[in-house]
């Protein structure tokens, strides 16, 4: 039996991964701001340890890893999923809506993950899995400082992972493409306060598509939860996991666009060696 710790675990994909884990016989230590959402959403469970834990807050975190322990002994599984979304252009977005967005995206991340290694480091053993998305990947227009926060979590889960293969714990980064969440609601997205009409033509578009594709997104979450199942159950998880059809396609794009772009500025780019031909 492996016990998860799950952050954002009342809703959206927190929800779904801790109904599976809890099918597949794991125990999970699923936390929330208001942990009665939880216990409303699933009851009591045997398997289940529903905690409070706004991942802002260190001590928080520090309390709620002590209250798993305490419980189940172990962390086998740590999934960093809370956080939420920003719509608008990066001059749009103000200093406040930043440093809050930062707060739950980024730094709540860190603040779960640095409670929670010790115990893995103790163990020998673990697995550290942390929710991007393809906007970590590859920026969208509108959605640039919300990409941000997850360029950030790309960059800490690929750092995370060479500093702990020696110890034994894993380290995953999860891109998922759009699915049918509840994402695009407003419970999850904030939009910037200030709306600047020159952005229209890119930015303004993105907020009607976005409109237009809540609950209209192609991926299936239930499937998603699935997936994660899987992916952590195998011998040998991968350090990006992406997930999506709609994920594997702008990976590609991106990837091309950047060999093309290395290719076409080769030259210059090697000329800044020391001993290379002017």
């Amino acid at each position: 039996m492996r016990v998860w710790f799950i952050t954002g675990a009342s809703r959206g994909f927190g929800a779904l991964i801790t109904a599976e884990a809890l099918a597949a016989g794991d125990a999970v230590v699923a936390t929330a701001r208001d942990p009665k959402a939880i216990d409303k959403r699933f009851g009591e469970h045997p398997n289940l340890l529903a905690v409070q834990l706004d991942v802002t807050k260190e001590d928080q975190a520090q309390a709620a890893v002590g209250a798993a322990l305490k419980k189940f002994g172990r962390i086998d599984v740590l999934l960093n999923n809370a956080g939420y979304g920003l719509l608008g252009a990066v001059e749009e977005s103000s200093a406040s809506e930043v440093e809050r967005l930062y707060a739950t995206n980024v730094f709540g991340l860190l603040n779960v993950t640095r409670a929670v290694l010790p115990q893995m480091r103790r163990q020998r053993s673990g697995h550290v899995i942390n929710i991007s998305s393809i906007g970590g990947y590859s920026a969208y227009a509108g959605w640039g400082v919300y990409g941000s926060t997850k360029f950030a979590v790309e960059g800490i889960t690929e750092a995370l992972a060479m500093e702990l293969a020696a110890l034994g714990i894993k380290a995953t980064v999860v891109e998922p493409g759009f699915f049918r969440t509840d994402f695009l609601d407003e419970q999850s997205l904030v939009k910037t306060a200030q709306v600047i009409e020159d952005y229209d033509e890119t930015v303004g578009t993105m907020r009607r598509i976005a409109a237009d594709a809540n609950h209209a997104q192609p991926g299936d979450p239930t499937k998603f939860a699935k997936g994660m199942i899987a992916m952590v159950s195998s011998a040998n998880p991968p350090l990006r996991m992406p997930f999506g059809s709609d994920t594997l396609q702008r990976i590609a794009q991106k990837n091309a666009q950047v060999d093309a772009e290395v290719a076409e500025w080769r030259d210059l780019a090697v000329s800044t060696d020391f001993g290379a031909q002017s």
